[in-house]
């Protein structure tokens, strides 16, 4: 039953993970010529956000090591890619505002119950 604590761990930070690095690249312009992406590279790593979102990255990938360990593969991978996509998708749209329209949330419940019918 720890495992799946652990499984739970693996999903809020690997999801903790994205949202973070996505704030951090929200207001840090990529301009896409010769020498600017150097430049936005070093001003991204100075960014707080985008060190934790790393920092999450690696504890979600010892968490979900653990997990591996213990679960197999063929269900493990597709709850944390499942579980960990309906999180951002909740904060992509009432934190970040992201449109989120009626197809999108059909989608998402069909990878709930997808997510759902796996993990039994």
């Amino acid at each position: 039953m720890r495992i799946y604590l652990v499984l739970t761990a693996a999903i809020v930070l690997n999801a903790g993970a994205n949202i973070m690095i996505k704030a951090a690249m929200r207001n840090t312009p990529i301009i896409l010529e010769q020498g600017a992406l150097l430049q936005a590279f070093i001003q991204a790593i100075k960014n707080p956000l985008l060190i934790g979102g790393v920092a999450l990255f690696g504890l979600a990938l010892a968490a979900y090591s653990v997990v591996l360990s213990k679960i197999n593969l063929s269900i493990a991978y597709p709850v944390m890619t499942g579980a960990g996509f309906l999180l951002v998708f909740l904060v992509s749209g009432l934190y970040f505002k992201e449109s989120i329209t009626a197809v999108h949330v059909l989608g998402a419940g069909l990878i709930l119950s997808g997510v759902w019918i796996l993990a039994r």
